[in-house]
């Protein structure tokens, strides 16, 4: 098993999953699920993705958001480019934020809402199985 960084450059768009984010100063959320970094739009998405439980979806999105807004502000500073959180909260029976239509465009992708929520309903299915 590697424990090297795992990376991918994608026309000329690293993506990152699983890597630590390094900065200059220590901060308690550093490891945002992907993280999207595009040196000639300028562009640095750090993206999150939860399932949580159908009745918490807005609870779960203002939690997210807290949570890596200091990392946002870090990175935006020392790497000297736009930085967006983009959530991808879909609920376990499959309900949705109304943002997840914004936040989807500002991915690279094809996928739909239902394509994510077919994805999300498949891995409860299989966990309850």
């Amino acid at each position: 098993m590697s424990l090297g960084f795992k990376r991918l450059n994608v026309n000329g768009t690293t993506v990152m999953w699983d890597v630590p984010v390094i900065t200059d100063q220590t901060t308690l959320a550093y490891q945002p699920d992907t993280v999207l970094h595009d040196k000639k739009e300028k562009t640095c998405i750090l993206i999150d993705i939860a399932t949580p439980d159908d009745s918490d979806v807005n609870t779960k999105e203002t939690e997210k958001l807290s949570k890596y807004k200091d990392l946002e502000i870090k990175v935006s500073r020392m790497w000297k480019r736009r930085t967006k959180i983009v959530q991808v909260l879909i609920g376990v029976l499959g309900t949705i934020k109304e943002g997840l239509y914004q936040n989807r465009q500002l991915l690279q992708g094809h996928q739909t809402a239902i394509e994510l929520q077919k994805i999300t309903l498949m891995s409860t299915a299989h966990c309850i199985w």
